[in-house]
């Protein structure tokens, strides 16, 4: 797999709010890149209320921590609720799908690694 290594997308040595790097946008899903190589990918989304991400599969792990609001995500058929300050795995290998039950921010970090999918 080739992927084209990508400075990061934020200041370095800086504390910065999550947060409060992505803005939310009326009836839209919206993503920034922070940093993605061939190691693995960070990117901060915001969803609004009422939109999500389709069910699909990654072939790598993936963690969602929410910033902010509250989201359901759906893992290998379980749905569970995950809220501000939560951290949740999406095992790869294993379908997912996130909906917004209210509108959130997350913390999408993807780790690139040969892993058997874990199961749930």
């Amino acid at each position: 797999m080739s992927t084209k290594k990508q400075e990061p997308n934020m200041p370095a040595a800086t504390p910065t709010e999550l947060a409060a790097m992505i803005d939310y946008q009326e009836g839209s899903v919206v993503s920034r890149t922070l940093q993605q190589d061939e190691v693995g990918t960070l990117t901060v989304f915001s969803f609004d209320q009422g939109q999500g991400l389709s069910e699909h599969t990654s072939p790598f792990n993936a963690y969602v921590q929410i910033l902010d609001g509250q989201a359901e995500i759906t893992i290998g058929g379980k749905s569970v609720i995950v809220q501000t300050g939560q951290l949740i795995l999406m095992p790869g290998g294993i379908p997912h799908q996130l909906d917004a039950v209210q509108r959130f921010k997350m913390l999408l970090t993807l780790f690139r690694t040969s892993q058997p999918a874990k199961q749930i």
